[in-house]
């Protein structure tokens, strides 16, 4: 028993034990680290005033129930980007507060900020860890610069180049499908369905070189991915499961980690089977055999890359950064295509121009394709494409946390700790960026017009030195599925579908087009 005198405080003599001493010190220490962050949270509260912020609703859910994952959420951040255009304060609950910027004049010291400086918010992103662990979306500091800078061989041209074939074979196969249920009197069908599938047929075969067929057949696999992708968004609208211990004791927890070792089985397998067949020598040969057959593929890429000391990635690298490419590659270049086929439904002589320069551009061909060459041949489609990810860009926001305090071009400053959200939806339809900005006009692209403008007033795969690394790799895609689709199919609309921002920008009860195929001659 250890004996403490505290009698020269005039407290007499007071025996105490370790685990009092042990009490007091963890009280102390908690006590400790409640004044700070009570004096952090008072402080940036107070240097948070020079934001103008929208009025409440109540006290406890403060703005809360402004930004639903809803319809009605989309008109509010649209309402508030043109009251508050150059940026405004929201806060999620009684303590969390939020700087939404969306005006490119703001939201420059965000998007050139390092991933240092302004990694990605955890408390949102976190959700997905689990699954995609620390790839390039969910990583931060050395880690991202170093993967980073080994993974944009990945998306050099040259490897993109073969993959156009893989497109188009995936493209027919979805037509192929349409054709098979207009026959059946199947008209009306959910493009997110149909070209959530084909993306995934695509990057299988484009990162793992593996053919499920899982368009027309059920894949395992490819269930599993779309599973963990919905049971992320229905987690990230349950505040209470944020916390993994709870999560995991429910049975959306214990379907998410089934799915997780699914997806992590597939990759480590194919990961392995890979090493064994990669050569310790005489790289060289191997890559110009692999160049001949043209079946350079992701994964053979992650393996073959090095640092600069000639360290390559570790297996659990490999698996992160493959995993993060399946699921930001199909979910988002599947919302973009579903959007843009709504928007040349809604808009029949748009879409009839861009079909004639389809035409026009294979017109004495034999072969159907889309070669690598065309992309460029193809402007205004192309002003298409790109007018529908400024009306619905597939990621309407991005979180950041600010880890120093961040100083904004017109002296107000953003205190260290504080989260910021970069309002893509926002800035897309912010009225002192994009005039009439609900209307659909793909000649904002024209290049006469596009002179002049801000390149943050568009930034539908994000900004600055954390952009989407994927986007020449997603836009490619689109380019060629829907030029492709418009060769054989007319579009046209159904019900109006009601918008759903979730992980990226889906509908309530899928999004819903008819399908014409055209006649040989109309082709």
């Amino acid at each position: 028993m250890l004996e403490l005198s505290l009698s020269q405080l005039g407290l007499g003599p007071v025996a105490a034990s370790p685990w009092l001493l042990l009490l007091l010190v963890g009280a102390s220490w908690l006590l400790a680290r409640v004044l700070a962050w009570t004096y952090t949270f008072y402080n940036n509260s107070r240097r948070l005033r020079c934001f103008l912020q929208p009025p409440k609703r109540n006290w406890f859910l403060a703005h809360m129930d402004l930004v639903p994952p809803t319809e009605q959420g989309l008109i509010n951040f649209t309402q508030m980007a043109a009251n508050y255009p150059r940026g405004y304060l929201i806060w999620f609950g009684p303590i969390i507060p939020m700087v939404v910027f969306c005006h490119p004049d703001m939201l420059r010291s965000i998007t050139n900020a390092s991933a240092a400086i302004a990694p990605k918010d955890m408390q949102f992103y976190g959700t997905l860890k689990p699954w995609l662990g620390d790839g390039l979306l969910l990583s931060a500091g050395d880690k991202w610069n170093s993967h980073r800078r080994m993974l944009t061989p990945a998306f050099h041209f040259n490897i993109l180049k073969p993959y156009m074939k893989i497109f188009t074979k995936s493209a027919e196969i979805m037509h192929a499908k349409w054709e098979r249920l207009v026959t059946e009197g199947h008209t009306h069908l959910d493009m997110f369905e149909h070209i959530s599938l084909l993306t995934l047929d695509s990057l299988q075969k484009c990162v793992f070189s593996f053919d499920s067929n899982c368009q027309e057949k059920p894949s395992e696999y490819i269930a599993a991915i779309l599973e963990l992708s919905a049971l992320v968004s229905k987690r990230n609208q349950q505040l209470f499961l944020y916390l993994d211990f709870l999560y995991y004791l429910t049975s959306d927890g214990q379907r998410f980690r089934k799915a997780c070792r699914l997806v992590h089985d597939f990759t480590d397998a194919v990961i392995q089977e890979r090493r064994r067949t990669l050569p310790k020598d005489n790289i060289d040969d191997f890559l110009k055999a692999k160049a001949k057959t043209k079946t350079l593929d992701f994964i053979d890429v992650l393996l073959l890359t090095k640092d600069e000391d000639g360290k390559g990635l570790s297996d659990e690298d490999i698996r992160a950064e493959a995993d993060t490419f399946m699921f930001e590659g199909h979910d988002t270049t599947a919302s973009g295509l579903s959007w843009i086929l709504y928007n040349l439904a809604k808009h029949p002589e748009y879409q009839e121009r861009c079909r004639q320069e389809v035409q026009d551009l294979l017109r004495d061909r034999e072969s159907k394709e889309i070669e690598w060459d065309d992309l460029v041949q193809l402007p205004f489609l192309t002003m298409c494409i790109k007018e529908s990810l400024r009306l619905h860009p597939p990621v309407t926001s991005i979180s950041r946390r600010c880890t120093q305090d961040i100083v904004l071009p017109d002296g107000r400053v953003i205190p260290k700790g504080v989260i910021c959200l970069i309002d893509i939806f926002g800035t897309h339809h912010n009225p002192s960026v994009w005039p009439d900005p609900e209307v659909y006009d793909p000649f904002r692209f024209d290049p006469e017009n596009i002179k002049g403008r801000s390149p943050l007033a568009f930034i539908p795969f994000s900004a600055g030195p954390r952009n989407c690394i994927g986007q020449t790799f997603a836009m490619t895609e689109m380019k060629v599925i829907l030029a492709l689709t418009l060769l054989r199919f007319r579009i046209l609309p159904d019900k109006e579908p009601c918008r759903k921002p979730e992980l990226i920008l889906r509908t309530e009860g899928g999004l819903w087009l008819r399908v014409e195929p055209l006649s040989a001659g109309q082709q």
